[in-house]
């Protein structure tokens, strides 16, 4: 089409959009539901909430925490806790209510059964019932209106495989149970047919996350597997009963994986040929158009059309979070009528291609929808080849003008339990009351129909761009996204690239030289315990002497090295990190047995570290001057010395690198001492640290035994500052030893140690279960609880124990025990012979305990066992006596004590009931509880409603205190201290009453000028 061609043809669209939405306007105008109609009081409570901000969230919040509030009581607290901060936003009669009514009262009861009333009649208006028989009167009213419908199951997140086969049979049910009634209607030709004929009156929309539990974009090949093999007899039984299903669209983390499973499945022989099938496409990703063009080539390679429900996106907000928070590309876009813009676009794209991509036009947008049905006049598109979709509950009338207008109107209509579908009726609320929401400009706040029905690109012309958002000093290292096949890719070949560098020889680097010893330390791939990942040289206690004697000739150049220049140096490590990212992740994967995204982080977090710490050590090298008239002061900081880094094995790199670099960029030398179990990832450090050029002497690389090693390292005179992170045991007798001074020592040893945890995550009557108990196996189970920050202790209210430990039990029960370079595996093994023999005698002695409460929950499958390597399947101890060996001493494995607790005073004493205080955890929706929390836990780090472990540098500076370490964070602001001396020099600059004129001093002036 000629450039002038399409100009007219963009203008006539945009005419008739405006003459066809001018025409249903002035229809809904007289189209209002009256005071008698329950929706009018409903649009009511909608505009109330929508007049303040604060207002509609804590309203919302309490609509979403409802379903667990079981008591009069407990609701009555929640609207206390929840609207008190903005009591003087509510209407008199809500402040009244709230003035007088209080939980034990006559009042507090009856507000929270009108609660409780109030929230259910909302749902039902958004909900369409429960079970088949309300279901099916549900859609027989439907379709009295004229109207078509696909059904969408509600409920909790599927996060266990009986939870996804329930999902399945539920599907499978309706389908089977409303067949042969929807089947026996009489005919309507406007919904039951197209331009071909007929078509099914049933419809699903199914979500794939929800048929398989373990549902990864890190694995689409299993993850695949494990959909189709429960969507295969949905796709059946709708064949056999004439139904259609639809595939749904979720976060854009699962999209690409969705659309891949989508058309592996519907290109089988058994389903290639089924026409009654479609998928979303969602407007508000710029990649819609390039996904339907995808999608066009491939129907055309299939040879049946699909059909595709264009639609706007729910998950704006999600998705823009979590990129910022992830520090990815926010994947969609930044403004509403980018998203219109796009959405209309691909409306001319499906309409152009009907035979093929069926068009189902989704949006309750009065321009949008017009526009579709005028592009549809200018394409000569027939009324039956497409169809609008609207929700459930939202835009009535709008949709009953289109019905009668002659187009086939299809409403998405979610079932299922009332009380856990309430999270679909807070989204939908959101919907109905978003600043940008067509329904909220049309019908609240009174804009013009001009101004609703612009174009989106004269909205945009209007629009100034979004602010810039200032770039904060630090910015964390990305984790990989891999729900990016080229990132996946990038992460397999590098472990190929490995695999075939395993078992190679590494030596001592002392003073940058390569040394042997007689001594090796053979390490193992614990998920594969018969591969070796090297052998490295093992040090003797002269080895360690020579290399402190090394770092203290290396250290008075190396301390009067301009901080800049150190600084420096970090950031060139940080940079050689980042270049070999996948490298040194897969080093880990082979070496440590941490999965995918564990291995990953690891790398992530090291290079945030050097980047963190150079950053402050900038600031830390300005000094401080306090200058009065005569006198000059200074405060700065010196180094301590010569440092001994002792690392483990759980953070091979990140650990390793985080204690080194903040002994180096404050002017100390280090010694490297690695633990035994990683030291080819600390050899691969060292090889960085040589390849960025930094001055022999300054680091020294000295892998060995500890028992052999460590007395040396820890009681030489030379000796200034210690760093470990490790057992408690161990670091005690550390601490102990450096105490003893001897008397060839010029300095008081430092210590910094980090000594592990017993960790605990309280869950609250009130939690969201789902976020609970997803939070509390990722903080046990990841990297088999091999982290000293890991879960070990779930304490659970008496008013949810049973419902979240039958939750855990069955997800738990449905993670993937494997190897840890599978991309399905959840859990690995642990990582040596010694740890597998601890462990297994603590849950052996605990199988045997004489507590008769205490319960075996679950005892998780070994995967590939223990002939192939160190594997430990997940397990879980039920009523776990607080003061038990099992709740108080730290296990380092896939190991769960749950705690009852009777109330939240008990749940307190539990947690804090340990010798430990590092990380824990909190699941609550009440604002006084969260609050107790942060005034009463005590740990280093408290994780309120997300799981406890995945501290980030400077976001989560890390450490514990009591038995856990003493105090100091790494990664945060203070860190650095620990490895400085601070000085103060002052000078008296007055010579015979004369002084030097200060900067800020006015010129001095005398009685001759």
């Amino acid at each position: 089409m000629a450039d002038t061609e399409k100009v007219k043809s963009v203008a006539d669209i945009n005419a008739e959009t405006q003459r066809i939405g001018q025409r249903v306007w002035d229809q809904m105008e007289r189209r209002t539901p009256s005071i008698f109609d329950r929706r009018w009081w409903d649009d009511r409570i909608l505009s109330w909430a929508m007049s303040d901000e604060s207002v509609k969230v804590q309203m919302f919040r309490f609509v979403d925490v409802l379903p667990m509030l079981k008591t009069h009581e407990q609701i009555t607290q929640h609207l206390q806790e929840y609207f008190d901060d903005v009591r003087r936003f509510l209407p008199w009669a809500a402040r009244i209510g709230l003035d007088i009514s209080r939980p034990n009262t006559v009042m507090g009861r009856i507000v929270a059964v009108n609660a409780r009333s109030n929230a259910r009649n909302m749902a039902q208006r958004f909900i369409a019932g429960s079970n088949v028989d309300e279901v099916l009167q549900s859609v027989s009213k439907l379709r009295k209106q004229g109207f078509a419908f696909t059904l969408d199951l509600l409920g909790e997140a599927v996060i266990s495989e009986p939870e996804a086969e329930a999902y399945q049979e539920q599907y499978l049910d309706l389908i089977n149970g409303l067949g042969p009634h929807v089947n026996a209607w009489s005919e309507n030709m406007q919904i039951d047919t197209d331009q071909y004929g007929p078509i099914p009156r049933m419809q699903f929309s199914v979500k794939l996350s929800s048929l398989y539990s373990q549902f990864k974009s890190v694995d689409p090949q299993g993850t695949a597997e494990g959909v189709k093999e429960r969507l295969r007899p949905i796709l059946r039984a709708a064949r056999e009963q004439d139904a259609y299903i639809h595939v749904d669209m979720e976060s854009y983390a699962t999209k690409d994986l969705t659309l891949e499973i989508f058309k592996d499945v519907f290109m089988e022989d058994e389903f290639r040929d089924f026409p009654d099938v479609g998928i979303v496409i969602q407007a508000y990703l710029p990649e819609a158009e390039q996904d339907l063009q995808g999608l066009l080539e491939w129907v055309r390679e299939r040879g049946t059309p699909i059909w595709v429900r264009l639609v706007k996106g729910a998950y704006w907000d999600y998705e823009t979070v979590h990129a910022k928070a992830a520090g990815w590309p926010v994947p969609v876009y930044r403004q509403k009528w980018q998203s219109d813009e796009n959405f209309e676009r691909q409306t001319r794209f499906l309409f152009e291609h009907y035979d093929e991509l069926r068009p189902q036009i989704a949006s309750h947008n009065l321009r949008s929808l017009s526009h579709a049905i005028a592009v549809a006049k200018h394409l000569d598109v027939p009324n039956s080849a497409w169809e609008i979709q609207m929700l459930y509950g939202m835009g009535g009338e709008m949709a009953q003008i289109f019905e009668e207008m002659g187009y086939r109107v299809r409403v998405y209509t979610p079932f299922g339990e009332l009380i856990p579908g309430m999270a679909y009726l807070v989204r939908r609320l959101l919907e109905n009351t978003s600043n940008d929401s067509f329904l909220r400009q049309s019908f609240r706040e009174h804009v013009s129909i001009e101004d609703l029905l612009m174009s989106p690109t004269e909205v945009g012309q209007k629009t100034p761009p979004p602010a810039e958002e200032p770039v904060p000093a630090f910015v964390n290292e990305p984790h990989s996204d891999f729900s990016d096949k080229t990132v996946r890719a990038a992460m397999q070949e590098a472990l190929d690239d490995v695999e075939a560098q395993l078992g190679r020889e590494y030596s001592l680097v002392i003073n940058g030289r390569a040394i042997d010893s007689n001594k090796t330390i053979t390490s193992r791939n614990p998920s594969k315990k018969s591969q070796i990942v090297g052998r490295v040289a093992s040090a003797s206690p002269d080895h360690a002497t020579e290399a402190i004697s090394a770092a203290r000739r290396g250290f008075k150049s190396w301390s009067r090295t301009d901080p800049e220049h150190r600084a420096e140096y970090l950031e060139l490590v940080a940079r050689e990190m980042r270049e070999r990212k996948y490298e040194l992740a897969a080093w880990e994967v082979y070496e440590c047995g941490k999965p995918w995204a564990e291995a990953d982080a690891d790398v992530a977090e090291a290079i945030d570290f050097c980047m963190y710490y150079a950053m402050q050590m900038r600031e830390m090298a300005k000094p401080r001057n306090v200058d009065v008239p005569g006198e000059e002061n200074e405060y700065f900081y010196r180094p301590r010395g010569v440092a001994v880094v002792i690392a483990p094995w759980n953070f091979p790199l990140a650990i390793l690198t985080g204690m080194t670099a903040a002994a180096l960029v404050t002017g100390n030398t280090v010694v490297m001492k690695p633990a035994e179990q990683s030291p080819v990832i600390a050899a691969k450090l060292m090889q960085i640290f040589q390849d960025i050029g930094l001055p022999d002497g300054v680091v020294h690389y000295l892998p060995g035994i500890g028992e052999e090693v460590g007395p040396e390292l820890v009681g030489s005179p030379e000796v200034d500052l210690i760093a470990f992170t490790g057992s408690r045991t161990v670091g005690l007798g550390i601490y102990e030893q450096a105490a003893q001074t001897d008397p060839r020592q010029e300095n008081i040893k430092h210590v910094i140690a980090e000594l592990g945890g017993k960790n605990a995550i309280i869950i609250d009557s009130d939690a969201d279960l789902d976020e609970a108990v997803t939070g509390v196996i990722q903080s046990a189970f990841g990297y088999s609880g091999q982290k000293c920050s890991a879960c070990s202790r779930a304490i659970v209210l008496d008013d949810v124990y049973d419902a979240f430990l039958e939750r855990l039990v069955t997800a738990t029960e449905s993670l993937k025990v494997g190897p840890a370079n599978d991309p399905g595996t959840s859990v690995g093994p642990v990582i040596d012979q010694e740890a597998f023999n601890r462990i297994r005698e603590t849950i052996d002695s605990e199988k045997e305990t004489e507590d008769e409460d205490q319960e075996l929950a679950l005892a998780g499958d070994d995967g590939p066992g223990k002939k192939e390597g160190y594997y430990i399947g997940p397990h879980i101890f039920s009523n776990v006596n607080p003061s038990s060996t099992l709740a108080q001493d730290e296990i380092f494995g896939p190991v769960l004590a749950v705690i009852k607790a009777k109330d939240m005073d008990e749940a307190f004493d539990i947690a804090n009931g340990t010798e430990f205080a590092l990380t824990g955890g909190m699941f609550s929706r009440s604002p006084k509880n969260l609050l107790r929390a942060r005034q009463e836990f005590q740990v280093g780090n408290l994780y309120l409603n997300r799981n406890c472990t995945g501290a980030l540098v400077d976001r989560q500076p890390f450490g514990g205190y009591k038995m856990s370490g003493l105090g100091s964070k790494a990664g945060g602001p203070d860190y650095l201290l620990q490895f400085l001396i601070p000085v103060n020099i002052t000078e008296n600059t007055l010579r015979r009453g004369f002084a030097p004129p200060s900067e800020d001093d006015e010129p001095a002036t005398t009685d001759t000028e």
